[in-house]
């Protein structure tokens, strides 16, 4: 999530240049999850990629900043849509938890239909296992934090002293999205956003007993 996410309420059509530029930079993302996984995220150069795309090097860093940045293009491409609906939610008498959920929720529906699916599936299969991309993942959930944290503070006006319960909810919506993608990873027949989704409500409506279990001493 590099640079300053600009929300809008409306949107108009993208032109013809930037249409082209999205085709590019999801063409990158499909040919980098295919070599990754017949090939190997190792065994994949830069150079390679770029040239089955039939793009240089530096229309690549365009995109994205590095292999582990395509590698995690589908879910990183998720949280950037959790930060901008979030942006945009109007303040209401709602939990800070629920308004997050929401957000997680809306994003996850507004990603690509079943393509999307397919590709973060692919994603996670690449991403198990591999250090250098584990702490790229890592990194990015710190900034996704510290943006979606920002959001908070400009659009409901939180202060200081909310701070570092507002960065706790943050963590606790990381984690339980984390969760429902293992739950989700573990099925054994399909993988839908739907499904994805309806792991994300299952974990979210567990949250409120995490702070009521007791561990009784032996």
């Amino acid at each position: 999530m590099c640079g300053k996410l600009f929300v809008m309420s409306t949107s108009p059509p993208a032109s013809l240049r930037e249409r082209k530029k999205q085709r590019t930079r999801q063409a990158l993302i499909d040919t980098a999850l295919a070599k990754f996984t017949e090939q190997g995220f190792d065994g994949t150069t830069l150079d390679e990629l770029c040239e089955a795309v039939e793009v240089s090097k530096t229309t690549f860093f365009r995109y994205f900043g590095g292999k582990e940045d395509v590698a995690l293009a589908p879910v990183e491409d998720m949280w950037t849509a959790f930060v901008a609906d979030l942006g945009a939610r109007e303040p209401g008498s709602r939990s800070l938890i629920e308004v997050l959920q929401e957000s997680l929720l809306s994003a996850l529906s507004g990603m690509p239909g079943e393509d999307w699916a397919q590709r973060l599936l692919l994603s996670r299969r690449i991403a198990a296992g591999m250090p250098s991309i584990d702490a790229h993942g890592k990194h990015f959930c710190e900034r996704t934090t510290n943006e979606a944290v920002d959001v908070l503070r400009a659009r409901f006006g939180l202060s200081d002293e909310v701070d570092l319960r507002a960065r706790l909810a943050m963590d606790l919506v990381i984690a339980a999205f984390h969760r429902a993608l293992e739950l989700w990873l573990q099925r054994a027949d399909s993988h839908t956003r739907e499904e994805l989704a309806d792991c994300v409500r299952e974990v979210f409506a567990a949250v409120p007993g995490v702070l009521e279990v007791s561990v009784d001493s032996a």
